[in-house]
């Protein structure tokens, strides 16, 4: 989990939360929409990479609109939901002291951004749109849009599925597969609103029309839309573009309705590239952590005597008493594929306690693994896992580990002199494709 920016809320009757990260020179506006929850999102890490990444070259400010995530509900009176949020973007914008900003805006953010923009030119240095149009439905002078009978579908499976997974894996195909990611995001939807709130929102979205301001928006803009994005096609974002002058259309591949888990880093160099005049590409996040990788011994040779279904069943008790274990000392499955794994941790220490946790509950269920512990820094990818050198010394000591044991490198011995653990040496070893030779030791039992 990443530590989010403090919230804090617009003062006025009804209140806004919102959150400013980073100290660039250019503010930007990043938003969903009408939906979101600030706080929520930094659990993800790659919806925080992506938000750091933003931040890395602008003041970055987000907020939830009224009737979504942390704000107050939207006022019961007759203006139209892009009133509101044009008010609430106003109020935090004044809450920041934010005079002008880039309004980067996705999925439903569309007629909202184009509403603003027009509105109040003046608060509006960029406008960058993706996977969102300025209308979603069809009308007699707009076949650009939705056809009724796609309308209805939309909003019937809105109806029955928002918040489940299958309403997840239909907004972000790339997520399938991904189980961890997969539920979180379906997390997320349910505390960004009710099915039912959600299901109103989407039904005024389809009412929303932002055609008639696209001739007052002189803002320089930015429109991109995934190749395969089911819900808004080429031909709407291209309406967008043929009506703000000088406006420019990127095409982005894959499917998914948000950028943060599918080429998060191609977007992200699209948008500062516009918004600040060059690209820089961002570093690989870096984090000081311990890496445990385990590994079952004679894997092969158990699949051949259990057969098939039998090796199966074990494997999956041995993945359910994993994830049990890292989660109880605090770590985090990083990768796991077949008959190995990799965690990480805070501490070289709670990565012992694991492994050995895990040598004594696995061998109730018949698995002898061998582990291997190292303490670096590594790089986070953004699909959750690690890489870089120091995780490649963790794979090579474990490999190095016989049935039972827990190997860990002369960096985990010294970070640990001093404490209950002991250690045997167990000499120096060239590991492969790592330079110099490096001691390694064997926790004792205990």
């Amino acid at each position: 989990m990443f530590s989010s920016p403090e919230t804090r809320y617009t003062v006025g009757d009804d209140r806004v939360a919102y959150q400013v990260l980073g100290s660039g020179s250019h503010d930007l506006v990043f938003t969903a929409g009408q939906w979101g929850q600030v706080d929520l999102e930094w659990e993800d890490p790659s919806t925080a990479r992506f938000l750091r990444r933003l931040a890395s070259f602008s003041r970055l400010i987000r907020f939830n609109s009224r009737g979504t995530g942390l704000s107050d509900a939207r006022p019961a009176d007759d203006r139209e939901p892009w009133e509101h949020w044009v008010e609430d973007l106003l109020a935090v914008m004044d809450a920041t002291g934010s005079e002008s900003a880039a309004i980067v805006g996705t999925i439903d953010c569309g007629p909202l951004a184009l509403h603003f923009a027009a509105a109040h030119p003046e608060r509006v240095s960029a406008l960058v749109l993706m996977n969102t149009g300025a209308r979603f439905t069809a009308a007699p002078d707009y076949p650009e849009g939705w056809p009724k009978e796609v309308t209805e579908q939309f909003l019937g499976f809105a109806r029955q599925h928002y918040g489940t997974d299958k309403w997840t894996r239909a907004s972000n195909p790339s997520l399938v597969g991904d189980e961890r990611t997969l539920r979180w995001v379906s997390k997320f939807y349910r505390s960004a609103g009710s099915p039912r709130n959600a299901a109103a929102s989407f039904e005024n979205q389809m009412r929303m029309d932002a055609r008639s301001a696209l001739a007052d928006i002189h803002a320089p803009t930015l429109v991109m839309v995934r190749r395969h994005y089911k819900w808004m096609t080429q031909a709407q974002a291209r309406y967008v573009v043929d009506r703000i002058p000088g406006a420019r259309f990127v095409e982005l591949p894959g499917a998914d309705a948000s950028p943060n888990w599918e080429t998060p880093d191609l977007i992200l160099d699209h948008i500062e590239e516009f918004v600040t005049g060059q690209r820089h590409g961002g570093e690989p996040d870096r984090i000081l952590t311990a890496v445990l990788f385990t590994d079952i011994v004679g894997s092969t040779e158990q699949a051949a005597r259990l057969g098939d279904a039998a090796w199966r069943a074990l494997l999956d008790q041995h993945d359910h008493t994993l994830r049990e274990q890292v989660g109880l000392f605090g770590g985090h499955l990083a990768d796991h594929s077949g008959d190995g794994s990799l965690s990480t941790f805070p501490s070289p220490r709670r990565a012992i306690e694991c492994a050995q946790a895990l040598h004594e509950a696995l061998a109730d269920d018949g698995i002898q693994i061998r582990a291997g512990i190292h303490f670096g820094e590594v790089e986070q990818r953004t699909d959750g896992g690690v890489g870089g050198v120091n995780v490649h010394v963790g794979a090579r000591v474990m490999a190095l580990a016989g049935p039972g044991e827990v190997l860990v490198s002369h960096t985990v011995r010294g970070i640990l002199t001093g404490s209950l653990l002991s250690f045997e040496e167990r000499g120096s070893h060239r590991l492969k494709g790592v330079p110099g030779t490096w001691p390694i030791f064997a926790v004792n039992p205990g």
